[in-house]
């Protein structure tokens, strides 16, 4: 299968790429620059130039291919709307070009956008729809959408918000660089705020596996590890780093880490099982806290090694 892959040279695309040439398939990436399309090149995979605001570039890489992989997102916060509602004119654009054709069209989202009640919350789990950030589940409305009215095998996948491993900058590093800034490490409350995750290869196998197999219109979760505590996960990064680790409330840990004292307060265990069950899907990556016990260095200007 030729697979059209937006985000391929990022952390989670580039396994994602790897994942998928190994298993005979071939890959065309979006790339906005050089770099990136040297990178794709040096993985064996073909470069594609366009950006998810230019709807005929992604229009036309959807049209070379038997199926796409949607991982691209512009995470600007301070304009989050904007964003949310460039992604569903990407999702828009390529399904166009699919309709019809019964060709896979694999969205990857989070599982921040389930309720973080603490409750765990499984494939069925509906997304949350009041929250400033709950625009972006409109997008996989828009996949369900062209999945039932234009036959095509649309999904939704939804990642864990730590998706860890070798080059890793996502959520746990900037924490640690955040840290390291203000001397301490910070949880919210307790600490028993949870959150799921998944080593960066065995996301990539389930991207593989949902693109071979998964059903129209179904949700998946990419979720090893079912519910990590925060304080745990800062308790671990502090000992790497021989730096305090402290409990603050949101407005207080707000002064030093900003916008990610709310995510880091939320509670978001969330299940695999049915992923694991329905697509075969065996994850064997280490587990959060080992990774970051073992594999993590958090110096500055090195990466994990996992």
């Amino acid at each position: 299968m030729r697979v059209f892959v937006t985000g391929a040279a990022g952390f989670i695309g580039q396994a994602t790429t790897r994942e998928l040439l190994s298993h005979g398939h071939s890959v065309l990436g979006l790339v906005r620059t050089d770099a990136q399309a040297s990178t794709l090149i040096s993985l064996g995979a073909e470069p594609h130039r366009g950006t998810l605001e230019d709807t005929e570039s992604l229009k036309a890489g959807a049209a070379k291919c038997d199926g796409v992989i949607h991982l691209a997102f512009i995470f600007d916060f301070a304009n989050f709307p904007h964003a949310a509602a460039v992604d569903r004119a990407a999702i828009a654009a390529m399904g166009e070009v699919l309709s019809g054709s019964g060709k896979p069209l694999v969205l990857v989202s989070g599982t921040l956008a389930t309720p973080k009640n603490g409750v765990l919350s499984t494939e069925d789990t509906e997304p949350e729809r009041e929250s400033p950030f709950s625009v972006r589940s409109l997008s996989g409305d828009l996949v369900f959408k062209l999945a039932r009215e234009e036959n095509i095998r649309g999904m939704v996948i939804r990642l864990s918000p730590t998706v860890h491993g070798a080059g890793d900058k996502g959520f746990i590093p900037r924490l640690a660089d955040m840290g390291r800034k203000s001397g301490s490490l910070v949880y919210i409350g307790d600490g028993s705020a949870r959150w799921p995750a998944v080593h960066r290869e065995d996301a990539a196998v389930m991207l593989r596996l949902a693109l071979e197999k998964g059903r129209a219109g179904a949700t998946y979760n990419a979720v090893a590890d079912q519910a990590v505590s925060l304080k745990d996960i800062m308790t671990v990064v502090g000992k790497r780093m021989d730096l305090p680790v402290e409990s603050k409330t949101v407005e207080e840990a707000g002064a030093s880490i900003g916008f990610f004292a709310h995510v880091i307060s939320m509670d978001n265990p969330t299940s695999g099982e049915k992923t694991q069950r329905e697509l075969g899907w065996i994850p064997t990556g280490p587990g959060l806290l080992e990774d970051l016990e073992k594999n993590y260095s958090f110096q500055v200007g090195e990466e994990s090694a996992s």
